[in-house]
């Protein structure tokens, strides 16, 4: 058995709140950790058997309470979204890295049933380097005994808002083991309650997770159970067959309940998670980059290649995506935002400042109610919070560089008219504070001057400039401090073009200078968009997306460390900052 010491802390999360979470200190000096993820309804200290039957002597030990678990504040279930907790567990763990001076690449995270689906989410959407994850019993299709339950849960939810249910698990359902089975039922600070929202996030997460596992690439063991009664072992199986991973590893337990960590025999998935981490820790570099030709031959790159090419004549799709495209053709010609799309492209700088404006506008009543339709589309609200988190990391890029430099000088290199830089510009309060605003398209440029004459803002240049010639970025004077690449490389599918567009950038950028840049890791509508709307060239729009870790490992490769992360909480769009270090580190 290990001989860890436990210590009980706090660490404050992205709102303010202070989050509890139990460390577990090894009887040596260490750079490694395990992090864990408790079940839905639970608490950290329900790890104390695991840390100690795990006996990883060479390890840091940690597990946190969610925000309405345990002893961590908030209302018992309960969370604004399943996308603030993953944000916190973001927060958790660089916290961990900061404070116990652990690289997050020495870290595997370990979760439990609810929690293996968070493990599974933030790798997926923050695309942290860890050594590997384990994922136990994960829940990624809840048993919902009762019929059409979902659908009136989301009805629950849109007439009552904020409501909860009761969790139908008994600890009968969870282990043989009656020991483990009386404690359960003891604990005081285990809660049946659960939010609506957050069952409905479960499942919607769950089914982006399902769908997108090919984006995932950490080496992963999945624990499942033989005799499940709360989640189905199918879902873990198809999420396993379609990982990426170069090590994946997947153990059934037959005749095991849910619970597989306090099962009757549970040193079985002990000894393998052990084991497995070990050898995790043994075999594997201190970092994984994404693969170089992720372009060429990865898991996106297949996924365009399919958009790529047209649907067999006789396709039902093809008949589908055909009368999609007639009707927004015809009828949707009413819709102003729908008419600067077919006129612009609907990835042009013009459509995006539609839909940053976000007032709907169009010929009759019916145009316009078309466009409130067309504004309101998964997407486009999507890229409205990219907009928002674009804007936070500005206004916090403004204060930090302001409190060291006298002037701040921002560039984006492919603003097209600006509008969310504008708006941050005309609030800010530091007396020196100047942008360039470039981009390709001169239309695009005489309505961002327009805007900004409209808005009056004043210290601001917009000027003509292509966006991957890394001359024409190196050349840019005064050199800036704050760099911007906002909606640019997700139009882009080759990596070499968009390396060359960031080691430009960086020379243009001062020492000690901060990077914003955007990603779409996802997006739900991909075969839409690519069969029925145009790009800015007219031809249509097929995007090619790449993973948050390809995208953050261009970035690194070019000589900037990602600090910080927003995703929206349809994980669709992320905007990170980042700091340009003394020296990139190589060629992509």
């Amino acid at each position: 058995m290990s001989r860890h010491e436990l210590t009980e802390r706090f660490f404050t999360t992205w709102d303010g709140t202070n989050l509890f979470y139990r460390a577990w200190r090894p009887s040596r000096s260490s750079d490694r950790a395990l992090v864990l993820f408790h079940r839905g309804h639970e608490h950290s200290g329900r790890f104390q058997e695991l840390v100690e039957r795990l006996d990883l002597e060479d390890f840091w030990i940690f597990a946190w309470d969610q925000r309405g678990h345990g002893r961590s504040p908030g209302e018992r279930g309960w969370a604004e979204s399943l996308s603030a907790v993953l944000k916190d567990a973001d927060g958790f763990v660089r916290h961990l890295s900061r404070e116990y001076s652990i690289p997050i690449y020495n870290m595997t995270a370990l979760g439990y049933s609810v929690g293996s689906v968070l493990v599974a989410a933030w790798v997926h959407d923050y695309a942290p380097p860890l050594r590997a994850m384990v994922l136990g019993t994960p829940a990624f299709r809840v048993k919902l005994y009762i019929p059409l339950a979902l659908s009136l849960l989301r009805l629950k939810q849109r007439l009552f808002g904020k409501s909860f249910v009761k969790s139908y698990v008994k600890s009968k359902m969870l282990t043989h083991d009656t020991e483990q089975a009386s404690a359960y039922n003891a604990d005081p600070l285990i809660s049946r309650n659960i939010a609506v929202n957050i069952l409905i996030d479960l499942f919607d997460v769950s089914d982006r997770l399902l769908k997108d596992a090919g984006a995932i690439r950490v080496p992963t063991l999945i624990l499942g159970a033989g005799s499940d009664w709360v989640v189905h072992l199918s879902a873990q199986r198809k999420f396993f067959e379609r990982l990426s991973s170069p090590v994946k590893v997947m153990e059934t337990y037959e005749g095991f309940h849910q619970a597989v960590f306090h099962e009757k025999d549970r040193q079985r998935p002990i000894a393998r998670t052990r084991e497995f981490i070990l050898e995790a820790f043994r075999n594997s570099p201190s970092r994984n980059p994404s693969p170089p030709q992720a372009d060429r031959d990865g898991y996106t790159k297949q996924e365009f290649d399919r958009l790529s090419q047209p649907l067999h004549t006789l396709s039902p799709r093809r008949v589908g995506y055909a009368m999609q495209r007639g009707l927004l053709k015809s009828v949707g010609r009413l819709s102003s935002g729908i008419q600067i799309g077919w006129q612009t492209g609907f990835d042009s700088g013009q459509s995006l400042d539609y839909v940053y404006a976000n007032t709907s506008r169009g010929i009759t009543p019916l145009g316009r109610w078309i466009d409130r339709a067309y504004l309101n589309s998964i997407g486009w609200r999507g890229i409205r919070r990219r907009k928002e988190n674009l804007q936070k990391f500005l206004e916090a890029a403004i204060a930090r560089v302001g409190q060291i430099r006298n002037a701040v000088r921002i560039v984006d290199i492919a603003s097209g008219p600006g509008r969310y830089l504008l708006e941050v510009l005309r609030k800010s309060k530091h007396p020196e504070c100047w942008a360039l605003l470039r981009d390709w398209n001169e239309n695009a440029l005489e309505a961002g001057r327009a805007l900004a004459r409209e808005m009056g803002v004043d210290h601001v240049t917009y000027a003509k400039g292509d966006a991957f010639d890394p001359v024409s970025l190196r050349d840019i004077h005064p050199r800036c401090n704050i760099g911007i690449i906002s909606g640019l490389y997700e139009l882009v599918p080759d990596n070499e073009r968009v390396f060359r567009s960031l080691r430009g950038l960086r020379e243009a950028l001062a020492e000690d200078s901060l990077l914003i840049y955007t990603n779409q890791p996802w997006h739900p509508q991909m075969e839409f968009i690519a069969r029925v709307l145009i790009n800015r060239e007219g031809k249509p729009w097929i995007m090619r997306r790449r993973t948050q870790e390809e995208m953050d490992e261009l970035v690194r490769n070019a000589g900037f460390e990602k600090e910080q992360m927003e995703i929206d909480e349809w994980g669709i769009f992320t905007v990170s900052l980042a700091r340009k270090r003394s020296s990139p580190i190589s060629a992509s």
